[in-house]
C-alpha cells in the first residue's frame, strides 16, 4: 500500500493539471514533470515540498521590491473592501489620478500623460494606436508603417506580434499586421563579453534611414525599440545607437517609442532606460514592476503635446480617443501601484540598483571561465549568459533552467540565453548564492 499510495496521488495530480493550458510553456513536459512554487517571500520562492529557491529573475522582471510585500498586500486588501471596481469609461476613482501623477515624476521630462492598461502587451498596442491617431489628426494619415528590430519582443497581442523580431512568436500566427519592417539586431560578435553598452554597432541605426529612403520616411508612423532587448537575452544598445535613432526620427517626423516593460523602474540603474541612456522617446510603455507584479497593470507615458493633439481634436463633449480596457486603472491595481511608489521612494530602490550594478556585473562576468559559456552581456541589474548550443538550439538552455530550479535557483531562459535580473533588494549574500549555484550547474552541463 505504501508504494501504491504515492502513485495514486501522482495520477490524481496529473489529472487535475490537465485543464490548465499553460502559456509559453511545454505543456506535455511540464505536466509530466512539474516544477512549481507554493509561496514566496523576499528574495525566495518555496516549492510545495518546502525547498527554498532564490529568485534570480524577479519573477519575470516584475518583483523589484522582493516578494509578498505586506504594504502592497494591505493596500490591495483595503481597496477591495472599499471600492472593488468601477468602469473606467465615463467614470473614474481618485487613485487612478493619484497614481498617474506619481508615475509622471519618474518618467522622462515631458512624458507626463499616463494611459493605464493591464499588461505590457496592451501598452504596446495602445502606443501603436496613439501614433496612428496622432499622425492622422496632424494631417498625415499616410503614416501607417512601423519599424521594429530583429530579436525584439513587444508582447503577444497582434500588434506586438507584428513588431516582434523573435521568430517563434510569429511562426504559427503569421505577420500579425502588415507594414512592419525590422532593423537588424545589435548582437555583434565583436561585442562579446561586453560590460554595459558595447562599442560596436551604432551604425546599425542607419537601417532606419535606409527604410526612410526605401519606403518614404513620411509613411512611417513610429519606431519601437527596447532600450535594452530583454526577453531575447539582454542586448544593451551600442554607444550612440539610440541617439542616432532619435536624430533620424526627428528629421523624418517619426515618433520614437521605447518599450520599457522590462527596462523600466530601476532595472537599468535609472528610473527608465531613457534616463539611463540619455535619450527621450515620444511614447514610453511600462508594466511589470509598476505594481511589483502583485496586480496586473501596464501604462503608456505620452508627450503632453501628443495627448493635447488627440484630445483637442475631439468633440467638446464626447470621447476623443476610442480605446481602453474594462480593467484600465483597476482600483486594486492602482492601490498596488501607489504602495509600490511609496516603496520606491522610501527604500530608494532605483538608487540601490545603480549602486549594486557594478558588483552585479562583475560577479556575472566571472562565469566566463565556465567552458559552456559562449557570451555574457550585462547592463544595470540585468545580464544574460549564453551557453553553447547542444544539438537543437535552445535545448541546453532549457535543460539548464530546469537544473537550476532543482539546485535552488529560478531564472528565465530564452533559447540558450540564461537571463539574470534579480529583485532590486538583492544583497551581496544573495548575489553570491546566485553565482555559486549558477557556476555549479554550468560546470555540469
Amino acid at each position: 500500500m505504501g508504494h501504491a499510495e504515492p502513485q495514486a496521488q501522482a495520477a490524481e495530480m496529473a489529472a487535475t493539471m490537465q485543464p490548465y493550458w499553460m502559456p509559453f510553456s511545454p505543456n506535455k513536459e511540464f505536466k509530466a514533470e512539474p516544477r512549481m512554487f507554493a509561496r514566496a517571500k523576499g528574495m525566495y520562492f518555496y516549492t510545495p515540498e518546502g525547498q527554498e529557491v532564490i529568485d534570480a529573475s524577479a519573477g519575470l522582471f516584475c518583483v523589484a521590491a522582493g516578494h509578498c510585500r505586506e504594504e502592497i498586500a494591505q493596500a490591495v486588501y483595503e481597496q477591495l473592501q472599499t471600492l472593488d471596481f468601477t468602469a473606467p469609461f465615463l467614470r473614474a476613482h481618485p487613485k487612478a489620478f493619484e497614481l498617474a501623477e506619481r508615475v509622471s515624476h519618474y518618467t522622462p521630462e515631458g512624458l507626463n500623460r499616463i494611459f493605464f492598461t493591464n499588461s505590457g502587451s496592451e501598452a504596446v498596442d495602445t502606443a501603436m494606436k496613439m501614433a496612428l491617431g496622432y499622425h492622422r489628426i496632424k494631417g498625415q494619415s499616410q503614416r501607417q508603417m512601423f519599424v521594429s528590430r530583429e530579436r525584439a519582443y513587444h508582447g503577444v497581442n497582434m500588434g506586438g506580434v507584428a513588431l516582434a523580431g523573435m521568430v517563434n512568436n510569429r511562426r504559427t500566427f503569421g505577420l500579425g499586421l502588415a507594414g512592419v519592417h525590422h532593423m537588424r539586431h545589435t548582437a555583434l560578435p565583436q561585442n562579446k563579453f561586453a560590460k554595459g553598452q558595447p562599442e560596436h554597432g551604432a551604425d546599425l541605426a542607419e537601417d532606419l534611414l535606409r527604410f526612410c529612403n526605401l519606403y518614404g520616411g513620411e509613411n512611417i508612423a513610429a519606431v519601437f525599440v527596447e532600450p535594452t532587448a530583454g526577453s531575447f537575452g539582454c542586448l544593451p544598445p551600442p554607444k550612440g545607437y539610440l541617439n542616432r535613432l532619435r536624430e533620424i526620427c526627428d528629421q523624418q517626423g517619426i515618433l520614437l517609442v521605447f518599450d520599457e516593460v522590462i527596462t523600466g523602474w530601476g532595472r537599468m540603474g535609472a528610473n527608465f532606460g531613457a534616463q539611463a541612456f540619455g535619450v527621450t522617446p515620444d511614447l514610453l510603455t511600462m508594466a511589470k514592476a509598476i505594481t511589483n507584479g502583485a496586480q496586473p497593470m501596464g501604462a503608456v507615458a505620452a508627450r503632453q503635446d501628443i495627448y493635447d493633439t488627440i484630445t483637442e481634436a475631439g468633440p467638446a463633449k464626447g470621447v476623443e480617443f476610442f480605446h481602453g480596457y474594462t480593467y484600465s486603472a483597476h482600483p486594486a491595481s492602482c492601490a498596488a501601484g501607489l504602495a509600490m511608489m511609496d516603496i520606491f521612494a522610501k527604500e530608494r530602490l532605483i538608487e540601490r540598483a545603480a549602486a549594486m550594478s557594478p558588483k552585479f556585473i562583475e560577479a556575472v562576468h566571472a562565469l566566463q571561465d565556465c567552458a559552456v559559456v559562449t557570451d555574457i552581456r550585462s547592463v544595470g541589474m540585468m545580464a544574460a549568459v549564453d551557453v553553447a548550443v547542444d544539438g537543437v538550439p535552445g535545448a541546453r538552455g532549457h535543460e539548464a533552467q530546469k537544473r537550476l530550479y532543482d539546485a535552488g535557483l529560478n531564472l528565465k531562459s530564452t533559447g540558450d540565453a540564461l537571463i539574470i535580473a534579480p529583485p532590486l533588494v538583492c544583497e551581496d549574500k544573495h548575489l553570491d548564492e546566485i553565482i555559486t549555484k549558477m557556476r555549479a550547474v554550468l560546470k555540469g552541463l
